[in-house]
């Protein structure tokens, strides 16, 4: 069963899911110590949670603040405001690619999947009215700027696969990571080490792929031969087409209780559709204002500048920097718009984990240390293969009409659901 708000490690392996996470909280800082999230237990420490997260708030508005006053600064203010509320909508609403694929799978509970089609449908609606704005006629030989309109062919595949039994085996795609990471998660810090160590296993292995196949890969962009109208009507279709037999397997509403405002909005967790509305709107925000969503860039462009320094990589990555996607660049500057994104998500957070009584750090046991590293080394070389994650090569690339968006998101749900269901049929898989 899947736990609560997703506050627990959502999958295990068997023979170390027994052995539970020592928890930290109470010996270490004893107001933060883990509690059940209901309102009398969280009341409990609410003023202290309540005083460090503003103090979080507060430190993210002042550099927000700070960076927008200097030259071309205001890019990365903004990065840095739209990676915090990306991070609290994330954390509030369980917005996992994964832990909502599974919830189907396993429970047959189809609102998260339902969450993650609403944010596709915001998202394409918006992107067409931007994109609309931008370049009014689609159909010459440019591509949307910016967007994440990549390679379509067997290595796209193969890289949604590897992304998707990475997910199975972590637990996680990579942006819940990044938000567990906020609530103390054991197996989130193993997940993204494993992930940095993925990326070079894709940068070593790029150039016989690209020289095999990305090289003559057709870039397929709908907008070019259906026009955003086209597109968009298909893009929501296919959507709606999706939707119908999950909205006929939605249980009947429990009886609603009297809601407490404040409990409601920082303690329960929010409705995974509510979620993936706010996840749409910020997607045709951010894509309007610095750029398509996106958590791996930051990642892959100092993994990669950190294996370059140590020779572990060729000389040369052939056409790796000609593509869009999350770019790996080598990063020069110490503030970039993609890391304060990311460090705004994950501060953000933990912030909403500390109000909600749900940041609950422990040690790994052994099992979260190898799901962590194994399934983290699929996820990076997933992502650094596909140029990008379910974030961006599945949710900002379908937003933009990319085909590769599509062919990324069959790949990765069917790579997850086949590996939990070969875990779970060998036991290996709880």
């Amino acid at each position: 069963m899947t736990p609560p708000d997703g506050l627990a490690e959502p999958v295990g392996f068997v023979g170390f899911a027994a052995q539970p996470a020592r928890p930290l909280a109470a010996a270490v800082v004893p107001a933060l110590a883990a509690s059940p999230p209901v309102p009398g237990a969280v009341a409990r420490f609410l003023p202290v949670r309540a005083a460090l997260a503003g103090i979080i708030v507060a430190g993210l508005a002042a550099l927000a603040w700070r960076l927008s006053g200097e030259a071309g600064g205001t890019r990365l203010a903004l990065s840095l405001v739209f990676g915090a509320l990306f991070g609290l909508v994330l954390q509030r609403s369980r917005f996992c690619f994964y832990c909502q694929w599974r919830d189907f799978l396993v429970l047959g509970d189809p609102r998260g999947m339902l969450g993650i089609l609403a944010a596709l449908a915001i998202g394409v609606a918006g992107y067409a009215v931007v994109l609309g704005a931008w370049m009014p006629d689609p159909s010459g030989t440019r591509l949307a700027p910016d967007a994440h309109i990549g390679p379509v062919g067997p290595v796209l595949v193969l890289a949604g696969l590897a992304f998707g039994a990475g997910m199975a085996l972590s637990g996680s795609c990579i942006s819940a990571h990044l938000y567990r990471l906020g609530e103390g998660s054991p197996t989130a810090p193993f997940a993204l080490l494993g992930t940095a160590l993925g990326f070079v296993l894709g940068f070593l292995t790029w150039n016989p792929l690209y020289l095999a196949s990305l090289s003559e890969a057709p870039v397929l962009w709908l907008p070019r031969h259906l026009g955003y109208a086209g597109t968009l009507a298909l893009s929501l279709a296919l959507l709606a087409a999706l939707a119908w037999p999950l909205l006929r397997r939605l249980p009947a509403p429990a009886p609603a209780a009297r809601p407490d405002p404040l409990h409601a909005v920082f303690v329960a967790r929010w409705p995974v559709w509510l979620g993936g509305l706010a996840v749409g709107a910020l997607g045709t925000l951010a894509y309007l204002r610095v750029g398509p969503l996106g958590v791996t860039a930051e990642i892959g462009g100092r993994t990669r500048q950190a294996a370059g320094s140590l020779g572990w990589l060729p000389d040369r990555l052939e056409g790796l920097d000609t593509f869009r996607g999350c770019a790996t660049a080598v990063r020069d500057a110490a503030l970039t718009p993609n890391g304060l994104f990311v460090g705004g998500l994950v501060l953000a957070s933990f912030a909403a984990a500390l109000v909600a009584g749900q940041f609950r750090p422990a040690l790994p046991n052994p099992g979260q240390v190898v799901r962590g590293l194994t399934g983290g080394l699929l996820l990076g070389w997933g992502a650094m293969t596909g140029l990008g994650c379910s974030v961006g090569t599945l949710l900002s690339g379908i937003m933009a009409g990319a085909v590769s968006g599509w062919v990324f998101g069959v790949a990765m749900f069917a790579g997850a659901a086949g590996t939990l269901w070969l875990g779970r049929r060998a036991g290996v898989l709880a």
